[in-house]
């Protein structure tokens, strides 16, 4: 079997007819599905993928496998998935990404991927405004999305306000590092700052409000606690957009309190960033470009495929402590002739050109109608939060500040545990019978009461009509559950 590359002046011919089967086999696997994702329980899928791995070698296997990919894929295009922020990326941004693959550049180094390298420093000065940012002054890399931003963040934060040399001296002795981050902020924050070598217990919580907005008399008091107790409040993580409500924390408050305490502040926008697409909805983070540094993440609020994150620091002088020269990669004469180098803005070595799709987009679409494509989901919100309300076998939590919806079922004279299990199970019964992706999540507190379900509207071509029949599906699925 001949196994032709997909680089090269050869490259595109042997392409084509490869990217026709992929086609009609998503086209096969999609129609044999026929939902949001194959029926069945997690056990009758695992059986399935075994076999199909069992056919062992099979010239056929890309049509085989990739009909069997779609077919068993939970497909965010599909009105009645809409449990994460997991988005139907845009037929455009897939494209891009072809190139990106079949090319293969690596950001490690200008000589692997010399447009791409220009490319990513150009746009992130564009993303660097969006934000607020001195465009100028600013800088960033793509990343794998907001767990490897908030990472970065924080360790731009112990480099910076920790004393010392952290290559060289590692923490310093006697300090007790913290880091203060909403009771709703992304669990990434605990891992990073375990990874940090901080330990997760080095994150001191803030309360929220019945929103998820972080409380900023807490965060007040918190810090001011940290500090009495001999602790150094290296960073404040504010989230814009947290995962279960959309809620954005004060961010002027933030940082007015961050700057107080000389410490670092960090914005997680992973999920509300999108907002700055828009100009209706860019106002709600109003107070963002005050942050030492941001996460976004265009697989998000874009529409890019995954990856599609951004790291942004408003200093390009805070990123000195990831500087690295490796003589193979970036040596010091090959700067200085012109050849520039991005090895040490990230994390990584080996990096993927994910700045193309997104430059791809924005160059044909355009802000203007990115922001609507925002805006649109952010309207199927208020009206699917409205259809709650006006059904009387759901309680909705809170008004969407982005575009999830939060809510539960209310069986009939169910104590709060019963509750709890009734809105469990109905979400387990519509994934067992392929009608529907619906999230789960928990409030904050203690006891029985809190589960609550969640759609996440990321799909902008979707209608009212058919969140309505989502809805309707919910409710069915209670009642049987209910008699069951």
């Amino acid at each position: 079997m001949s196994a032709p590359l997909a680089g090269g002046a050869g490259g595109p011919a042997a392409l084509r007819p490869l990217v026709e089967q992929v086609l009609a086999a998503l086209a096969a696997g999609a129609e044999r599905r026929g939902g949001p994702l194959p029926p069945g329980p997690p056990g009758l899928l695992a059986e399935q993928t075994a076999g199909a791995l069992a056919a062992g070698q099979d010239p056929d296997a890309l049509l085989r496998l990739t009909e069997f990919l779609a077919y068993g894929s939970a497909d965010p295009a599909d009105p009645h998935c809409a449990a994460h922020l997991h988005c139907p990326p845009l037929a455009l941004a897939v494209a891009a990404d072809l190139a990106v693959s079949a090319l293969n550049p690596s950001l490690d180094s200008w000589d692997q991927a010399p447009v791409a390298t220009t490319l990513e420093t150009e746009l992130l000065g564009e993303l660097a405004a969006l934000v607020g940012f001195p465009a100028d002054r600013a800088a960033g890399v793509f990343t794998s999305g907001g767990t490897e931003s908030n990472l970065m963040g924080l360790l731009l934060a112990r480099d910076q306000i920790l004393p010392g040399d952290p290559e060289l001296d590692g923490l310093p002795a006697g300090l007790s590092p913290q880091i203060v981050a909403s009771a709703a902020a992304h669990f990434s924050v605990q891992r990073a700052a375990a990874v940090l070598g901080l330990g997760e217990r080095a994150v001191r919580t803030v309360p929220v409000d019945r929103d998820q907005r972080m409380d900023p008399d807490a965060l007040a008091r918190v810090l001011a606690e940290t500090v009495s107790e001999g602790g150094t409040p290296v960073a404040v993580v504010a989230t814009a957009g947290t995962t279960d409500t959309g809620a954005i924390d004060p961010l002027h408050r933030a940082a007015d309190l961050a700057a107080e305490y000389g410490s670092w502040l960090h914005v997680d926008a992973a999920y509300g960033g999108g907002a700055l697409l828009s100009d209706r909805l860019a106002p709600l983070l109003d107070g963002i470009a005050r942050a030492d540094s941001v996460s976004l993440d265009f697989h998000k609020l874009g529409w890019q495929p995954t990856a599609a994150g951004v790291f942004l620091v408003r200093r390009a002088a805070t990123y000195a402590s990831l500087a690295r020269r490796a003589v193979y990669l970036n040596p010091a004469d090959d700067e200085r002739a012109g050849y520039p180098s991005l090895l040490g803005h990230s994390l990584r070595t080996t990096r993927r050109a994910d700045v193309f799709k997104l430059a791809v987009t924005l160059r044909t679409l355009g802000r203007e109608a990115l922001g609507a494509l925002v805006e649109a989901c952010h309207d199927l919100a208020r009206t699917a939060a409205a259809a709650v309300e006006a059904d009387p076998a759901l309680e909705l939590h809170t008004t969407p500040v982005l575009t999830t919806v939060v809510f539960r079922y209310l069986p009939a004279g169910a104590d709060p545990a019963e509750t709890d299990r009734c809105n469990a199970e109905l979400r387990r019964h519509l994934l067992r019978t392929g009608q529907a992706v619906v999230g789960r999540t928990e409030l904050p507190g203690e006891g029985p009461g809190r589960v609550r379900l969640k759609l996440t509207l990321l799909n902008p071509h979707t209608a009212p009509a058919e969140v309505a029949a989502l809805l309707a599906k919910v409710v069915t699925a209670g009642r049987t559950v209910e008699k069951a």
